[in-house]
């Protein structure tokens, strides 16, 4: 069964905060950054995909930490197959 989400002004201002945090914290363990919107976005996305992840397993609801820790996985995730999808790419060459 679907589950319909409510977004209120502070939940999105939330998990933009949550977003940043984890894209940040991602960026910065697996030694590579994206600028604030490149982290922005690894970090949203991250906390879908981590969402997924911890969703098969677990039931409940978590904090903002535990948000954060969610999102967090779920951004070296993306960091770690997006590099596994570039990995030998240099780039346009003109």
């Amino acid at each position: 069964m679907l589950a319909v989400v409510s977004l209120q002004p502070g939940g999105i201002i939330a998990w933009l905060v949550v977003g940043l945090i984890a894209g940040w914290l991602a960026s910065s363990v697996m030694g590579s950054g994206y600028g604030l919107l490149g982290d922005l976005i690894m970090g949203l996305v991250g906390a879908f995909i981590g969402g997924l992840i911890v969703g098969a397993f677990t039931t409940g609801t978590m904090g903002i930490v535990g948000s954060i820790i969610v999102a967090f996985i779920g951004a070296v995730v993306v960091i770690g197959v997006s590099r596994l999808l570039t990995r030998g790419r240099t780039g346009v060459r003109v």
